[in-house]
């Protein structure tokens, strides 16, 4: 599988935030998805930073490695300041949303699945909503960490979308789409399982609203 760095080389016809905002906003057309504008800037952001793999990659004994969602937990655990506990629980949230929506395929592999990063995100972004950090953002951050709680699998599929029409992730095959379906509840995965000809039947758990 090619690197993050590699597929980021699609990104040529602008500079990475001009093509990101121009693709998140087709992203939540598509996917039908209404985004407070400071949201919008928040996911801008975010995939601006990490399709730099320092930003996402954590220096190990064992190499370039993404921290486990347990690990950053553990960090929150052991935060010896409020700020630290912000930074960490804002970590926790932006590396849950970015591996979800953009390497769903990828955890089928894991010991934990998509469910388990939409659950792990949309906590740490609630309770960044409900306590938000004193000097970030501004004063909207409170309303952007409660939208991104509130739609965390909205987001998943949009960052889906972008994905797509980035080349920053492979398609899922149909069984890995229905899994992701039955984990999340994503729209987006149902929409493409009926675009297949493929009738979703069971009810989803774990579904967000």
């Amino acid at each position: 599988m090619a690197s993050i760095g590699e597929r980021a080389k699609v990104i040529t016809s602008a500079s990475p935030h001009e093509y990101f905002q121009k693709t998140i906003h087709q992203a939540l057309h598509e996917q039908r998805v209404e985004a407070d504008n400071d949201t919008v800037a928040y996911l801008v952001f975010l995939l601006v930073d990490f399709i730099r793999a320092e930003r996402l990659f954590e220096r190990t004994p064992d190499g370039l490695r993404i921290r486990p969602l347990a690990l950053h937990y553990e960090r929150v655990l052991s935060s010896r300041s409020e700020r630290e506990r912000h930074a960490a629980l804002r970590r926790l949230g932006d590396v849950a949303l970015f591996i979800a929506g953009l390497f769903a395929d990828s955890l089928e592999r894991k010991l934990v699945d998509i469910d388990y990063y939409i659950a792990m995100g949309g906590s740490a972004y609630g309770f960044l909503a409900s306590n938000p950090p004193p000097r970030a953002l501004g004063g909207g951050v409170a309303r952007v960490f409660q939208e991104l709680s509130d739609k965390f699998t909205d987001f998943v599929d949009v960052l889906g979308e972008v994905g797509d029409r980035s080349n920053l992730k492979q398609d899922a095959n149909v069984l890995r789409l229905y899994e992701v379906w039955l984990r999340s509840g994503s729209k987006r995965a149902e929409r493409r399982l009926r675009a297949l000809g493929i009738e979703p039947f069971e009810a989803p758990h774990g579904t967000r609203h």
